[in-house]
């Protein structure tokens, strides 16, 4: 009876078993299909935080000999190496299960990556504080459920015709209770004016409100066609997170200090602000003590800075 049990054992260990689990070099792909560009520092902290950099340096010298991806260096930072994928890359990553349903847009070249690289970058430097602060509270948050650039369409009132968010971010918090947040993520590198970057709370606003009316009939109460736009997408309207960086403290609280006028202000932005968490942060401050810990300043109401899930 034994010596059955091994000749079965030995013959099902003889039978080659299939790969389940990702290769580095497939994960590696699809960070930068999502998130467009990436600096090799950064792609370390996400893949392999533990290990040294020559296992990183592998997988992506092995990815960039067969043409899959390519880089430039970034101008000022000791030839650090910005990553993006090529055409080849881009044809092969794009019908991936977990990159179904998000375009895949690689650069067309390094100098389009170069002169995308510092937005994205910050970003993503955003992405690294919630995803390393995750893994330390035992939160679920992954590489890629950071989704930048996701648009919407906003209704024709003689304005902007599409919300794009920088990114919609997924995170599900384990304790003390499970809950799942969805944030809309604005990044703000003090690059546009003020009134500006305020006026994008307007838009967030008409989002909420826009009720898309079905082609050659008026929508109905209760008509599945004449649904909010968002509940398309999300099951609750996601929260809206400004991350600040770029120019001196004063200088940044000042745009956060703009950014709650605004919410006070306006009609539309102060009932938005009534059913939806709204919050700024600096960057900086993130990466220093975490996005949940009390460095986010609500947009309406009190002040006093608290986590991003406390808004």
């Amino acid at each position: 009876m034994n010596n059955s049990i091994e000749s079965s054992a030995e013959a099902s260990a003889a039978v080659p078993q299939h790969a389940t689990k990702e290769t580095a070099a497939h994960r590696a792909m699809a960070l930068l299909a999502q998130l467009r560009v990436i600096s090799t520092p950064q792609l370390h902290r996400m893949m392999f935080p533990q290990a040294s950099r020559r296992r990183m340096s592998a997988v992506l010298s092995g990815l960039k000999t067969d043409k899959l991806i390519s880089h430039s260096v970034l101008p000022n930072s000791m030839r650090t190496r910005l990553w993006f994928l090529t055409p080849r890359g881009a044809q092969v990553a794009t019908l991936w299960p977990e990159l179904r349903g998000r375009s895949v847009v690689p650069p067309g070249n390094a100098t389009e990556a170069s002169l995308r690289a510092p937005h994205t970058l910050a970003g993503i430097r955003a992405h690294l504080t919630f995803l390393e602060d995750a893994g330390v509270r035992g939160d679920e948050y992954g590489p890629l459920d950071w989704v930048p650039e996701v648009a919407h369409r906003l209704p024709d009132t003689g304005g902007e015709d599409r919300l794009i968010a920088d990114a919609v971010m997924h995170y599900t918090a384990s304790s003390p209770r499970r809950l799942q947040f969805r944030a809309f993520v604005e990044i703000d590198r003090a690059t546009m004016s003020s009134e500006r970057l305020a006026s994008k709370l307007i838009s967030y606003a008409r989002f909420h409100d826009y009720t898309p009316q079905p082609v050659g009939r008026r929508g109905l109460v209760g008509d599945q066609a004449a649904m909010l736009a968002w509940q398309r997408f999300y099951p609750r309207f996601p929260r809206i997170l400004f991350i600040l960086t770029g120019a001196p403290p004063r200088t940044l609280q000042q745009r956060t200090e703009d950014l709650r006028a605004m919410t006070s202000e306006h009609p539309l932005v102060a009932t938005l602000a009534a059913k939806v968490p709204l919050g700024a942060a600096v960057l900086e401050d993130l990466e220093a003590q975490g996005p949940s810990a009390p460095v986010w300043t609500p947009l309406s109401g009190p002040a006093e800075r608290r986590s991003w899930m406390e808004l």
